[in-house]
């Protein structure tokens, strides 16, 4: 595990109980949004068993449900998300505490698979994808979900708002905020820095899957990548 993801793993572990209602209004209620595009993007119904790695609160696992009527089998690192997770969702939701480059699964094992925020936390984010696809079966949808950066005229705000508004906002809430909030600004600019978008398709292509695709939302502050297994 890197530097990077025991810092957030430390970072975000306590927030569980109030993580998706300040998601929501630190993204200007844009994060549940982008979860809900997300899981449109997968092809799953009845009979179906999807794989949300990185599943948090069980944010979109619940969107998945409500969406698909699929089963869901939820994975996380972190045992105080799973805990608000399990809470909230009951054993609608199956939880598995791993870490999503080492996923105790077999090969081919689901029909489809989500993750969100996952990258920025992970050693090698090509490595990572590749075991990711390694327990879809073949044809199945692989989508994920990460903060973007703005482009053009929009960056400077982006830029502003990550290094002024997140903090402060944070601050105000308490709880653990305002560290969260100095957090995402840097991790997320340094990891578009060193894995741009063309370089994370990339990457997707050589994990085996096909027909990436990729969406910007609310401006570029958030990016959906989906695509079939080989």
């Amino acid at each position: 595990m890197t530097a990077t993801a025991e810092q957030a793993k430390a970072l975000f572990a306590p927030l569980g109980p109030s993580y998706e209602r300040y998601g929501a209004l630190l993204s200007f209620g844009q994060d549940p949004r982008w979860r809900e595009f997300l899981v449109s993007r997968v092809a799953a119904g009845r009979g179906d068993t999807v794989l949300d790695v990185a599943t948090g609160t069980g944010a979109v696992a619940r969107e998945l449900l409500r969406q698909k009527r699929c089963a869901v089998v939820g994975v996380d690192q972190s045992a105080g998300m799973l805990a608000e997770a399990r809470r909230r969702l009951g054993p609608t939701v199956e939880f598995v505490e791993a870490s999503a480059d080492r996923l105790p699964f077999e090969d081919a094992h689901f029909d489809a698979l989500t993750f969100t925020y996952l990258l920025r936390y992970v050693d090698d984010p090509a490595a990572t994808l590749r075991e990711l696809a390694r327990v879809v079966r073949p044809g199945g949808t692989i989508a994920g979900l990460e903060f973007g950066v703005p482009r053009g005229i929009w960056r400077p705000l982006w830029e502003l708002w990550v290094h002024i508004g997140l903090p402060g906002a944070g601050a105000a809430i308490g709880g653990g905020w305002h560290e969260v909030g100095s957090f995402l600004g840097p991790s997320i600019r340094g990891f578009y820095d060193r894995w741009p978008v063309p370089r994370l398709v990339q990457a997707w292509q050589v994990a085996r899957i096909e027909d990436v695709r990729v969406r910007r939302l609310s401006l570029g502050g958030g990016i959906v990548t989906w695509g079939r297994k080989a």
